[in-house]
């Protein structure tokens, strides 16, 4: 499930071709192109986010355990 081979891609192609006729096929693949890029950039954002916080609580844990051997 997920992968798609030439004919289901085909069959899309065109089906969209059906659907938006082949003025609009141009401008659809531009707009679907920049909301992928859109898309990667804020999963990418958020990827980096997480991390960084998640990096930062085990800091802060790590921090914590050394502190009474410190002492």
């Amino acid at each position: 499930m997920g992968n798609l081979g030439f004919t289901e891609i085909l069959v899309i192609m065109i089906v969209a071709l059906v659907v938006f006729g082949p003025n609009k096929l141009p401008e659809l693949g531009r707009s679907m192109g920049q909301a992928i890029r859109e898309f990667r950039k804020a999963t990418q954002s958020i990827t980096t986010e997480v991390t960084r916080v998640a990096s930062d609580e085990v800091r802060e844990k790590i921090d914590k355990a050394k502190s009474p051997a410190d002492r």
